[in-house]
């Protein structure tokens, strides 16, 4: 870009630099805000411009200690330090007991002792036999004095901001005791880093600054039509900034939400739309609702199928919901009214009381089944958590739509409607399978598989009827037909993913663009 240019594309924070300093002149954001009236963000955007067109570049960085005051340090500079409080009390009531104190100062007894500590060490202040304290009449304290100076000088200067370089020796010293560099709740000053750059013009702004001289432009035209300016009129005699066309616009990035939650607000719009009734429950469940409800046999290999979560306090429910109790464990243990034999063994109504993370979404249609009507239909999107290797497909903390529904017409025929809109319609899938499949809880049982155009056929989730030991101790007569499906790999399909993990990516970026493609 030649000189003529390059000067149309210089913004007044720019212009005003060049033709106010010359090339050999340190320059920082400090100076700028001193002798221009920049405010710092200005300031250093204008050397960030000026460096990305060749007119400026760093010549140096320099580190500096700097101390803020904190909002309890603003409450000391107004009512005075602990200590300062403490010799105030002492001379105004005379030998007092700390707990008294503290009370009628309202401050913490800690503080209190920990200020007459301090005091006792400068021979400030005494305490008696009686353990009354009180002052020593004509001492003085030097920290004492440099405390005070900090603390006013701190809350009258901006940003109630102190430079290590303007602190004396004994203010030093005092402020080692007063400031904090993490953690600075209960400290009077915030101690922090921070980092001055030194920046020098380069040969092309001399020739930059000539350029702007002959063309006149100082720095000062305007930028905008404002109301101030047509009401005082102003632009009668005002310069204005030339409009450049070829500046690429702002990029707007409006607000909206993620696609993820977007798409699972979607999938409970379709099935409230089908006549669906969304139920919901706790993330921590116990053993019972989890698996003993839906006759997963206690202690057997059947149950690995769920790698659970135990929580570690409390480590059990105080009680089990009866008749529901009762009703379970005789079915595991003879089959109890189903016509059943049940698991044949002893149920532990202890282990059952176990409390875990919910392993699977059934739990809810389990707890949903005793005040189902009927016929009926109802769903839940549940957060399940199962001990898991991550992989694309697979997360140990995960999503699925869980479903129910009850009636005397129901069969396996109504249950394969279902996953087909789910696999075709929800999730968008070319391609879907039926296959066989088992749980403890459903028989039928059937797995629904779709075709991912990069990862291949994957599980969507498991279904099937539930058996008379899981509906009848909950009061159910009726078939119940029953389904969880895995909404996160539904999403997978139709968001247009490859990895199941780009769901919770904190890649904003890749998030805005998967919005595009949620349905």
């Amino acid at each position: 870009m030649d000189l003529a240019s390059l000067v149309k594309t210089l913004h007044p924070l720019e212009v005003k630099v060049l033709l106010r300093y010359g090339q050999e002149e340190p320059l920082d954001a400090a100076r700028l805000q001193a002798e221009l009236g920049y405010k710092e963000g200005h300031a250093n955007q204008a050397f960030s411009w000026l460096c990305a067109k060749g007119l400026a570049a760093e010549a140096g960085r320099s580190a500096r200690t700097v101390y803020e005051l904190t909002p309890l340090g603003r409450e000391m500079a107004e009512r005075g330090t602990p200590e300062e409080r403490l010799l105030r009390f002492l001379g105004e009531n005379g030998a007092s007991r700390l707990p008294e104190i503290a009370a009628a100062l309202g401050l913490e007894q800690k503080d209190v002792g920990s200020a007459f500590g301090l005091l006792s060490k400068e021979g400030l202040a005494a305490m008696d036999a009686e353990k009354r304290a009180s002052r020593i009449a004509g001492a003085a304290s030097a920290r004492l004095a440099a405390v005070r100076r900090l603390l006013e000088r701190a809350a009258a200067a901006p940003g109630g901001l102190l430079d290590e370089s303007e602190l004396d020796a004994a203010e030093k010293a005092a402020m080692g005791g007063m400031a904090r560099k993490r953690g600075a709740g209960d400290a009077a000053f915030r101690a922090s880093e921070r980092e001055t750059v030194i920046y020098r013009l380069s040969a092309e702004a001399a020739a930059a600054a000539a350029e702007l001289k002959e063309a006149g432009v100082t720095g000062e035209e305007l930028g905008a039509v404002t109301p101030e300016i047509l009401e005082k009129g102003l632009w009668k005699s005002a310069s204005f900034r030339p409009y450049n066309i070829r500046s690429p616009a702002a990029r707007l990035i409006p607000g909206r939400r993620n696609a993820y939650v977007e798409f699972l607000d979607s999938v409970k719009d379709k099935l409230v739309s089908l006549g669906f009734e969304e139920f919901d429950g706790s993330l921590v469940e116990t053993e019972f609702w989890n698996s003993d409800a839906l006759f997963m046999p206690q202690f057997h290999s059947a149950r690995d199928i769920h790698d659970v979560y135990y929580l570690d306090e409390p480590k059990k429910a105080t009680a089990i919901e009866e008749p529901y109790l009762s009703s379970v464990a005789a079915t595991h243990e003879n089959g109890g009214p189903t016509g059943s034999r049940g698991w044949r063994y002893s149920f532990d109504r202890e282990f059952t009381k176990r409390l875990i993370l919910r392993s699977q979404g059934t739990v809810l249609s389990a707890r949903q089944l005793p005040k189902a009507k009927v016929p009926g239909k109802y769903f839940g999107i549940a957060r399940c958590f199962r001990y898991d290797k991550v992989d694309a497909t697979h997360l140990s903390d995960f999503y699925q739509t869980e479903g129910i529904v009850l009636g005397e017409d129901v069969n396996l025929r109504t249950l394969l409607g279902f996953l087909e809109m789910f696999a075709v319609e929800v999730a968008g899938a070319k391609e879907v399978k039926y296959v066989p499949g088992y749980f403890p809880f459903t028989e039928p049982s059937v797995e629904v598989h779709i075709k991912h155009p990069v990862l291949g056929w994957f599980e969507l989730g498991g279904s099937g009827i539930f058996r008379p030991e899981v509906t009848e101790p909950l009061g159910v007569k009726a078939p119940v037909l029953a389904w969880g499906i895995g909404i996160d790999r539904m999403a997978l399909m139709a968001l247009g993913l490859n990895d199941l993990r780009e769901l919770f990516s904190p890649d904003i970026e890749g998030v805005r663009l998967r919005r595009a493609k949620s349905p």
